[in-house]
């Protein structure tokens, strides 16, 4: 798959001043689930920007299962704008990231590391805190995707479908009693949905994250050209060809 991934209209874009990204992300907060829709502008020259959120109330427990009814109540949620001046918008790592695969793994987690069981966990969880931060072209997607195929605990899990109803590859990381789930669109290696679940500890949701559209805007008040929400009509067909990540 990492060889064969296909470039995106958004890889062509790069030259535009801002990075845009739709988000909507369940996330654990002690004993509640926080629910956020997130549509992210940066300006990649001094990380300035603009964010639009939109949050429904938390819900009490950590046992949820986030479902596509769920995803429409954002709709009606009130809308909170911020702006963020210069510098506060950073990059989860510096850009550009790594296309080498192992430094790619030293800069998400630290070498030292790698013995402990936790180890697949904080590669998977790096992968997803940078997808979900800046825009990733074909040669940074191969890379994630490289370093993924890496992992001793990585399995297969095929065709696999996320709450937006987008189908594509599916892959779970498993250590230290949690399990990453990963959908990636088989045909340009986009990282489509991330899903985490404990299941040591007070079992439940830890994580679950959308991602509903990327892109390069000229203004921070632009839509992207390419809206990756849609699933590509080419996706099945790689799905039921491509066994494994290489």
């Amino acid at each position: 798959m990492a060889a064969s991934i296909a470039a995106t209209p958004a890889d062509d874009t790069t030259d535009r001043p801002y990075t845009y990204l739709h988000l909507q992300m369940w996330n654990r907060a002690t004993n509640a689930i926080t629910r956020t829709d997130v549509r992210r502008w940066r300006r990649g020259a001094d990380s300035s920007g603009r964010e639009t959120t939109r949050r429904l109330p938390d819900l009490l427990g950590v046992d949820h299962h986030p479902d596509p009814d769920e995803r429409k109540l954002f709709a009606h949620a009130p809308q909170k704008t911020t702006q963020y001046g210069r510098g506060t918008l950073r990059h989860y790592l510096p850009e550009p990231s790594p296309t080498d695969p192992t430094a790619l793994a030293h800069a998400l987690a630290p070498p030292i590391l790698a013995k402990e069981p936790a180890y697949p966990l904080l590669l998977a969880s790096g992968i997803v805190g940078l997808v979900t931060s800046q825009y990733l072209n074909q040669e940074q997607r191969t890379a994630t995707l490289r370093l993924l195929a890496g992992i001793p605990t990585i399995t297969y899990q095929g065709k696999t479908t996320d709450i937006a109803g987008r189908t594509g590859l599916g892959f779970a990381v498993t250590g230290d009693g949690s399990t990453w789930q990963l959908i990636f669109d088989g045909r340009t290696g986009e990282l489509l949905a991330a899903h985490e679940r404990v299941t040591g500890k007070r079992p439940g949701l830890f994580s679950y994250v959308l991602i509903l559209e990327r892109g390069h805007t000229t203004t921070d008040a632009d839509l992207p050209g390419n809206q990756v929400g849609d699933v590509l009509p080419s996706t099945a067909q790689n799905a039921a060809r491509t066994a494994g990540l290489v």
